[in-house]
């Protein structure tokens, strides 16, 4: 079964998304845009989605946390019998790229266009979800709407998020008229799956035309706090400084050290980050007292996440015993890697067979919604191509042709799942 997708429309969605929140560059390689939730682009964004949905026969919903869905009952599904769901996200980062999230959104809604047009009637219905707040650039942690969704954190939490000026996305959710009802519960979804630009150059490299997912990477956020003392950068000798940030500098190639040598010996796909850091005072004559760092850590093998870990609390208390620091570290976020399911993969190497295009397995190193919803039924996460690997920048790009080849495997998944009682 083959089911061609229009390519002209899926690219006029995704242009006429990347509007909302659009900034304009002198560089005509350059296509971003800025579309935080809560502001007026990304009111538009929903605002066109829910048409686009309506447009297509789709049954739309928001519910409390603002996230949208729109599902379409073909005649010959049993509308009681458990949807299959695919979609993503259309917020952004600041001047982020036109394809992250909202490729895997109109992706879905393309495939409902696509099974229909084709006149393939499914038996269960199928869902079209847009999740809320997916990037965390100004709400929560990231997979604000799909944590909400799955239960990890509860409505009245999500909406109680605040943003840097005070707002609760409770109020702008209100504010944008996206703050609806209940709560979507993926545990009734028979399967979920999410389109996504690979975000890296292994489809790219290998002249393949999707990727799918066998695992979506494990991710453990630390803040290590070194304390030192600040003190005159002229008047305190070498010998009588306890210097936080020299200190914090052993640190960071610690961590770079030790997750190079899980690579080299145990797992490849192992990163170590440190990717902030706060000085106190700040000042360039203060010796500095007190530097607090962001730590990230990733891999598919959550033994090797714990590797590093404990690489750097050895590293930290190496410090203490050597450069009369103190520290702590606090680990805010764990997150265990996400294995996708068997059968939905199945469904997409099928798919891709049935349209002649090239597939190779592959992990994600980024967090996705698709790995909240897995907590709760079976998901799947696909890739499309990135030109240069390049993300989260309006350099972003994916080729239209790319986009479509995708979206024709997603539509042969979700048909091929939604198919089967």
């Amino acid at each position: 079964m083959r089911l061609p997708v229009d390519e002209d429309r899926l690219r006029a969605d995704i242009e006429a998304n990347a509007e909302f929140g659009a900034i304009t560059y002198d560089d005509p390689e350059k296509h971003g845009r800025t579309n935080r939730t809560g502001s007026d682009a990304n009111r538009k964004a929903r605002d066109r989605l829910v048409d686009r949905m309506e447009a297509a026969g789709l049954d739309v919903t928001v519910d409390a946390v603002g996230n949208v869905t729109g599902t379409w009952v073909a005649d010959a599904a049993d509308p009681n019998a458990a949807p299959v769901a695919s979609g993503s996200h259309l917020d952004s980062v600041p001047e982020g790229g036109i394809f992250d999230g909202p490729l895997g959104v109109y992706a879905a809604l393309e495939s409902v266009r696509a099974i229909r047009d084709a006149d393939v009637e499914p038996r269960r219905p199928i869902t079209v979800v847009c999740f809320t707040e997916e990037e965390g650039s100004t709400y929560g942690d990231g997979l604000v709407g799909s944590t909400a969704a799955v239960g990890e954190r509860s409505v009245e939490e999500t909406l109680a998020l605040s943003d840097d000026e005070g707002e609760t996305l409770g109020e702008a959710l209100s504010r944008i008229g996206y703050r609806g009802e209940g709560r979507i519960d993926p545990a009734g979804w028979d399967a979920f799956y999410e389109l996504h630009v690979e975000q890296d150059t292994a489809l790219e490299s290998r002249d393949a035309d999707v990727g799918v997912v066998t695992t979506i990477t494990g991710i453990t956020h630390c803040e290590a706090t070194i304390l030192g003392e600040a003190n005159h950068a002229g008047a305190t000798s070498m010998a009588d400084r306890t210097d936080a940030l020299a200190a914090a500098s052993e640190l960071v190639l610690a961590v770079e050290r030790a997750a190079t040598e899980i690579v080299e010996s145990a797992s490849s796909t192992a990163v170590g980050t440190v990717g902030s850091v706060s000085v106190t005072p700040n000042a360039t004559n203060v010796v500095p007292g007190r530097v607090d760092a962001g730590i990230d850590v990733r891999d598919v093998d959550g033994e090797s996440i714990e590797t590093i870990l404990g690489t750097v609390r050895d590293c930290l208390d190496r410090l203490e015993r050597e450069r009369g620091v103190d520290t702590e570290l606090e680990r805010s976020l764990d997150v265990a890697p996400t294995p996708m399911a068997d059968r939905l993969r199945e469904a997409a190497h099928a798919a891709a067979a049935d349209a002649g295009r090239t597939v190779i397995d592959i992990h994600s190193g980024a967090a996705h919604d698709a790995m909240r919803v897995a907590r709760e039924t079976d998901a799947a996460l696909l890739f499309a191509p990135s030109r240069g690997g390049i993300s989260h920048n309006p350099l972003e790009w994916t080729d239209w042709e790319d986009c479509a080849t995708a979206t024709e495997v997603l539509a042969g998944a979700l048909a091929r799942s939604s198919s089967i009682i």
